[in-house]
C-alpha cells in the first residue's frame, strides 16, 4: 500500500481485505454473523442469528467474491485519498460510514417491500458510491475514464450516468444479485451530509 494513501482510506482498504481472507477461512460463519440479512430472517435460515444491528456496518467490510473486493477497492482507493486530503479524516470517516449505512436501511426497506426469499447483502459499494457522489460535488470537472467503454467524461457527469443507471438496473431488476438501491441510498446519504456541511436544506445550518 502506498504510504501517500491518507490513513483512513489505507486502513479501510486493509480491513476488507483481511476480512476477505477471514471469510475464505471460515466458509459461510462470518456471512451468517456480519452480512446484512433482511428484517425478520429467521435465525435457523443463517444458522447463526438472523438480523442483528451490528450487520449495518460490518455488512460493508465483507465481499462476495475476489472481483467484487478488487473493484471495490480499487474505487476507494482511487477516489477515498482525495476526499479524505479535502475533508480531513474526521469528517471523511462521517461521510464512508453514513453513506454505508444509508445504503443498508434502503436494502433493508427493498428487501422488505421485495419479498422473496433472504439473502445476505455484502460489500463496500454503498459506502464508495458516497464517495462517488461526493468527488463528483466537490471536483465536477476532473475527467475521469471509464473502463468499459474507456470514454473520458467530467466526474459531475459520470455520477449522473451513473446513478442514472443504478436506478434503471433496480427498477427493471436487468442486473440480479446487485443492490442498486443500496448504491443510491449510499450516494442519497452523502448528499445529504454535504448539505449539511454547506448549511443548506434539509438541515438549513452548518
Amino acid at each position: 500500500m502506498p504510504h501517500s494513501l491518507p490513513p483512513v482510506t489505507r486502513a479501510l482498504i486493509i480491513a476488507c481485505v483481511v476480512m476477505f481472507v477471514l471469510e475464505a477461512m471460515t466458509g459461510d460463519l462470518v456471512l451468517a454473523y456480519l452480512a446484512l440479512w433482511p428484517l425478520g430472517t429467521p435465525a435457523e435460515f443463517t444458522g447463526a442469528l438472523g438480523f442483528q444491528p451490528w450487520q449495518i456496518i460490518t455488512y460493508s467490510f465483507l465481499h462476495g467474491g475476489i472481483g467484487h473486493l478488487v473493484f471495490n477497492m480499487f474505487a476507494l482507493y482511487m477516489f477515498g485519498g482525495e476526499l479524505e486530503r479535502v475533508f480531513g479524516p474526521q469528517r471523511y470517516l462521517n461521510l464512508y460510514f453514513i453513506a454505508v449505512i444509508t445504503a443498508a436501511l434502503t436494502q433493508l426497506v427493498f428487501a422488505g417491500v421485495s419479498g422473496g426469499e433472504p439473502y445476505p447483502t455484502v460489500g463496500a459499494s454503498g459506502g464508495i458510491f458516497g464517495l462517488l457522489l461526493a468527488y463528483g460535488m466537490y471536483f465536477p470537472r476532473r475527467m475521469i475514464l471509464l473502463l468499459i467503454p474507456p470514454i473520458p467524461m467530467p466526474a459531475s457527469v459520470f455520477v449522473i450516468v451513473y446513478g442514472v443507471l443504478e436506478l434503471y438496473l433496480g427498477v427493471t431488476g436487468t442486473q440480479e444479485g446487485v443492490a442498486h438501491f443500496a448504491h443510491l441510498g449510499g450516494m442519497l446519504g452523502a448528499w445529504f451530509v454535504i448539505r449539511h456541511w454547506r448549511g443548506r436544506p434539509p438541515s438549513g445550518r452548518r
